[in-house]
């Protein structure tokens, strides 16, 4: 079963520490997943039917 939950989890492709679901609304269907260091996110808009990705750039 852990072989299982370890493929499906979705991973940062900076950081590589597994995406967390925090700001997502349910009733809506959209869905957010961020990265806890905050390189990365990744929506899923149901109207578009996709996914929307966020890289965080550094500032100056």
């Amino acid at each position: 079963m852990t072989f299982i939950k370890l493929i499906t989890q979705e991973k940062c492709p900076v950081c590589h520490e597994t995406l967390i679901t925090n700001k997502s609304n349910v009733l809506l269907s959209h869905i957010i997943k961020t990265c806890p260091k905050n390189h990365y996110e990744k929506e899923f808009i149901p109207s578009l039917e996709g996914y929307v990705e966020h890289y965080s750039t550094p500032t100056k």
